[in-house]
This record gives structure tokens, sequence and C-alpha cells, in this order.
């Protein structure tokens, strides 16, 4: 089962001034971060995590409300998805990393 959380990324972000001026996009950084946070505070949480994949699907605005589903996969990494009014705005697997790797 999928452990969800909603997110809201404010327009006062910091990361959000000149990202784009006029038109401004929420980063994918910030969205992975959501992700990073959730697989940390997962039952099988690792030292550190890798990116083992993501995709961005369509753009977010500032203020949109999100949902972030995580859950854990048999091999101990973290499928992660973002929807935005229920249609997915990103995707990707995060990996655990030992802290001698990292």
């Amino acid at each position: 089962m999928a452990a969800v959380t909603t997110l809201i990324i404010a327009a006062e972000h910091p990361a959000l001034p000149g990202h784009f001026p006029g038109a401004p996009i929420v980063p994918g950084v910030l969205l992975l971060d959501e992700a990073l946070r959730a697989a940390a505070s997962a039952q099988r949480a690792a030292d550190y995590w890798r990116i083992g994949s993501a995709k961005f699907i369509k753009p977010v605005r500032p203020g949109e409300t999100l949902t972030l589903e995580h859950q854990a996969l048999p091999n101990g990494s973290i499928g992660f998805s973002v929807l935005s009014a229920g249609q997915p705005v990103a995707r990707g697997v995060l990996v655990p990393v030992a802290a001698r790797e990292a």
C-alpha cells in the first residue's frame, strides 16, 4: 500500500525567483527533494538514496496542491509518483545506497 503526502510549493519558495520570471514553474529538484524526504521517513529508510530514474511529465506551478505517493519496492527501492488534480506530473524510483558507497 502506498503512503500519501499532500504538498503545496508556495509562490514564496526561495527556489522560484528567476525560474521563470512572469511564468513561475516549480523546479523538478524540489519535487525530487520531497520524494527523498518521503523515502527518508519510510520504514526501509537508508543512509543515502540515489535517483534510479525520474520523469517529469508536466510543469507544476507554485500553489498547486500535489499528492506524493511512495511505496517500498521488493528490492528495497522506493517508487514515487507526484500527482496534481489526480494527473501525474512526475514519477521515479529512489535506490538505497549504503553509507560506504556514498
